[in-house]
């Protein structure tokens, strides 16, 4: 704690516990990711169909429930893809190196041409997917070094990013954008929101509490006292 004031442990130092803080996984369709890097994606491609699309609960974007065919034995594979907008069921997509740029594939970030628009990027070769999975978010394929294997992509934040160029990502941005657009206009909406993520609502502010529970609490009239800006060279 900042000054080493006596006092509570204040709502941000609690929240790492976990106990009520934990997130609401009851009504969840599933974790959300890429196929699983195998040859079949390595070196060619591989055929799946879109089952149907999904709303999953406490995510702000639909989910593709997407079929394929196992490549070394007689059965099925399922993946849940971050759907990308524009994909409907019963479209084929098409996951691998040699796949079409097409919204709804799935290529490593080397075979895609500059400036492509591109979601749910993988952060480390293999990983399924971790960027620019947010409803309506994207990225940029910026440039490559094909010398070194690496490229650079712009994420939804702004700030650019290098990753290997055999990160895969899927084509297109992620469906479900502008949700942000409308206002939630009542209380009871933001609780319905935030009643399926975490207990993160509604948050009580600190100057409304009083000295024990927080560092801006107390005082006759509601102000935080000591500058609320941090100095350069605070630790972080």
């Amino acid at each position: 704690r900042g000054n080493f004031k006596m006092g509570r442990v204040i709502r941000a130092q609690r929240k790492g516990r976990g106990s009520v803080f934990t997130s609401h996984t009851q009504h969840r369709v599933g974790a959300a990711k890429l196929r699983v890097l195998d040859a079949a994606e390595r070196s060619h491609y591989i055929k799946g169909v879109v089952t149907e699309i999904v709303h999953d609960s406490g995510r702000g974007a639909p989910l593709a429930k997407v079929t394929f065919r196992d490549p070394y034995k007689y059965r099925h594979q399922k993946a849940l893809f971050v759907a990308a907008e524009g994909l409907y069921t019963g479209q084929f997509v098409y996951c691998g190196k040699k796949a079409n740029l097409v919204v709804g594939n799935v290529k490593p970030l080397g075979s895609m041409p500059e400036g492509t628009i591109i979601c749910n990027v993988e952060e480390k070769a293999g990983d399924r997917g971790a960027l620019a999975r947010a409803s309506g978010d994207y990225g940029i394929i910026v440039s490559h070094n094909v010398e070194q294997g690496i490229t650079r992509i712009k994420l939804p934040s702004g700030s650019k990013k290098v990753v290997q160029s055999s990160c895969r990502a899927m084509i297109g941005q992620v469906a479900g954008g502008g949700r942000t657009e409308k206002p939630l206009l009542k209380a009871g909406r933001a609780y319905h929101k935030f009643r399926v993520k975490r207990n993160s609502w509604p948050k009580v502010r600190g100057v409304a509490m009083n000295p024990v529970e927080h560092p801006h609490g107390g005082g006759n009239h509601q102000h935080i006292g000591p500058a609320s800006t941090v100095r350069r060279d605070a630790p972080p």
